[in-house]
């Protein structure tokens, strides 16, 4: 195969190490149950997920500026490999970052790292997919624009390199259009990938039967299916009350400006790290997050009939009717 870029040379010289590798790759879609499935896999016996979800390492574009976080972010392979250092021989080892699907590059760098590697990839509605997928980046600070329609309609700015948040980490992934061309994104892994090796699962169907969805897929990993895993519901979306509030209290955790520095500073030296870390997550969820308010119908109608090719495309490609599944067939 050939090497692609910078990581994938970077992968080829240091690959003599002994470390563990993954054995599979949860790669999204993000606000499409990876979280909760991540969580119950995690809870086999015959599987090791690392503490750290989203490492990042294997997509380019998430590198370029990674987010400020305690556990830090993989530069190097033996960090990668250190994730995973815990699991025991029987067990496989997983990783699960959700953009990996929408990644150009991450691909390429699974495959260079871990060819018979097997791959789970979780679609949603595309309407539903990124409306929640909007409020996940505003949540998350990589957009600030918090109306969805302004923010997709900014979509030719920032791709002339405008309209940029200041702070945010993926520019590139405020190109939200590039999220919802399915089935562009699994060929990316059909190509690098057999058949055999590449799940695709339906969001609706782990929405309606968690349990049913895992055992299939501890069956594509040839583990045992027999084993209860607790059905799971992780990272709802939620709105955000006021986007002052929500900017200034991460400035002050991340340590934007001189002044948000110093009071950072000043904070850590009298408070222990994990009380900070309650005290963040706290104000966050009793000041600053609210439940998100109710979708804009009109704004939902529209990307319906936009999206509706691709749904069609998609259902071809996946030889599955997702037109009825995502009620499409009256959308003109």
């Amino acid at each position: 195969m050939t090497s692609v870029g910078g990581s994938a040379s970077r992968i080829e010289s240091e690959r003599a190490s002994a470390g563990r590798i993954p054995d599979f790759f949860l790669v999204g879609h993000a606000k499409s149950g990876t979280t909760a499935l991540y969580e119950m896999l995690g809870r086999h016996p015959q599987i090791f997920m690392p503490q750290s979800k989203e490492p990042w390492f294997l997509a380019d574009e998430l590198l370029e500026r990674a987010p400020p976080r305690p556990e830090g972010t993989p530069s190097t392979l033996a960090e990668y490999e250190a994730l995973f250092s815990d699991a025991k021989p029987n067990q496989l080892v997983g990783e699960a970052s959700a953009l990996y699907l929408w990644s150009r590059t991450a691909p390429a760098r699974i495959a260079e790292l871990a060819p018979e590697a097997r791959i789970v990839a979780i679609l949603r509605e595309p309407t539903s997919f990124l409306r929640s997928l909007h409020m996940q980046f505003v949540e998350s600070y990589v957009e600030t624009q918090a109306d969805l329609r302004q923010a997709l309609a900014l979509e030719p700015a920032r791709r002339r390199g405008e309209q940029i948040p200041r702070h945010t980490y993926w520019p590139k992934a405020l190109l939200y259009s590039e999220h919802t061309r399915y089935v562009e994104l699994l060929r990316r892994y059909h190509e690098r990938f057999a058949p055999e090796q590449v799940l695709v699962l339906i969001y609706d169907d782990f929405r309606a039967d968690n349990t049913a969805t895992v055992k299939r897929v501890l069956r594509f990993l040839d583990v045992d299916d027999g084993v209860d895993v607790e059905p799971r519901e992780a990272n709802p979306s939620v709105g955000v009350r006021s986007g002052v509030a929500h900017r200034a209290l991460h400035a002050l955790s991340v340590g934007h400006g001189p002044g948000s520095r110093t009071l950072k500073r000043a904070i850590k030296t009298v408070v222990p790290r994990q009380a900070r870390r309650r005290l963040v997550r706290t104000t966050k969820e009793k000041l600053v997050y609210v439940p998100p308010a109710p979708p804009d119908e009109q704004l939902m109608a529209e990307l319906r009939g936009q999206l509706k090719g691709e749904v069609q495309a998609l259902s071809e490609y996946l030889d599955r009717d997702l037109v009825a599944l995502w009620g499409y067939d009256d959308v003109q």
